[in-house]
């Protein structure tokens, strides 16, 4: 059965919750503050996160960030901030959905079950290595290297380098990155490329990797060598 990571601070939401999840063979952990949350993330292993913003003791952002600082699992925000703002700050933060209050049990079970096959139908790995200047990419080992200095990476920020280096020279758009990073069944904004291509310019040296991540504005993204 599915598991899901439950942090709610209003208990009459996360019972309704836990009584609907239920009946559709989901497991329920729930945990009403951040703190609490983040210990349950530290001692069990669940298949999806579902975070209320609006927390007793910390902000739901800064829960997002801490989750994933050490961990890649789906990560869905509840919430009843509606501004694009609030959205795009959830994606920023490392969310993978995010979902406003009040919404449709069925919406959400669709959301939840969307982003775990996402997460398993990620692209296979191969037994060889991906190449582009002085950056190097182990499918088998799921290692990035720049200059044989280790680069840590997430499974989603893998995903994304990988189908990069892939089209080394040939622009990428964004609907391209969602259907072969995300899946076909993405709903969420497809800001979220924009998200996590900022995580790969940040977490990436690519001046001495020699290689260039650019933007082509309002099409996509070219990686290519420096010339």
């Amino acid at each position: 059965m599915p598991s899901a990571l439950l942090i709610e601070d209003d208990p009459r939401i996360a019972r309704l919750l836990i009584l609907e999840l239920g009946r559709h063979d989901w497991i329920i952990l729930w945990q009403r503050t951040g703190r609490d949350g983040l210990k349950a993330m530290e001692s069990r292993s669940v298949d999806i996160v579902l975070l209320d913003l609006m927390l007793p003791d910390m902000d739901g952002m800064q829960v997002c960030q801490h989750i994933r600082q050490t961990a890649d699992v789906p990560l869905l925000m509840l919430t009843a901030r509606d501004a694009v703002i609030d959205r795009v700050q959830g994606l920023d933060a490392g969310a993978d959905d995010y979902l406003v209050k009040p919404f449709a049990m069925s919406e959400l079970l669709a959301r939840m079950r969307a982003l775990i096959r996402r997460l398993r139908t990620a692209p296979e790995v191969k037994d060889d290595w991906l190449s582009v200047g002085n950056l190097r990419v182990s499918e088998r080992r799921h290692e990035v290297r720049v200059l044989d200095q280790p680069v840590e990476l997430t499974a989603r920020e893998f995903a994304l380098l990988q189908y990069l280096l892939q089209n080394v020279g040939v622009v990428v758009t964004r609907d391209m990155i969602l259907e072969r990073v995300w899946g076909w069944g993405y709903r969420g904004s497809s800001a979220v490329v924009d998200v996590y291509m900022g995580y790969l310019r940040h977490k990436i040296d690519w001046t001495r990797a020699e290689v260039v991540l650019a933007t082509i504005r309002g099409v996509g993204y070219l990686v290519r060598d420096i010339e």
